[in-house]
């Protein structure tokens, strides 16, 4: 019963991943907690220049914080957008993504992973989204799981990161 109760906390039931360039990763992973509840972690993975593994930041996000967060994070970006730098054309890299996901699905590419680089990596400053599907994993199974390496372009969730 207590290693199913432990299995539950660390629970990711839904996680989306955004790459950000060649070296960054965001993950948004909704996790559930003991009692039922749910909350957010917000990662952001960075690899080190030295390719030794990976550097993250992680923020904790409960549902008595999203509105504030979200209000205060438009806020923030609409002032940026509108007043410090509203002659920058924001969607350059959603379009930059838009492209890459066509020519991908074309087949463009030399490489079986269909990216720019030999990386594995969309052009550097491309946000690239995808969806996951998060499977259970136990505190002990992930201890077990080796760390990924710098060439590893397929991490999924935050959680297949090896901290």
């Amino acid at each position: 019963m207590d290693n199913e109760r432990n299995q539950r906390r660390f629970e990711s039931v839904f996680s989306k991943k955004v790459r950000a360039g060649k070296r960054r990763t965001y993950f948004f992973d909704v996790r559930r907690t003991k009692g039922d509840d749910y909350y957010l972690t917000l990662t952001e993975s960075t690899r080190r220049f030295n390719g030794d593994g990976y550097e993250r930041h992680k923020i904790f996000l409960y549902k008595e914080d999203f509105n504030r967060f979200m209000t205060t994070l438009d806020e923030v970006v609409s002032h940026v957008k509108e007043e410090l730098m509203p002659d920058y054309d924001y969607d350059e890299y959603t379009r930059r993504h838009e492209e890459y996901e066509a020519r991908k699905a074309a087949g463009e590419f030399d490489n079986p992973e269909g990216s720019f680089n030999k990386e594995g990596d969309a052009p550097q400053g491309t946000a690239v989204t995808e969806e996951t599907t998060v499977t259970e994993t136990t505190v002990e199974e992930v201890a077990d799981t080796p760390a990924p390496t710098p060439k590893d372009p397929e991490l999924e969730s935050e959680d297949d990161i090896s901290w």
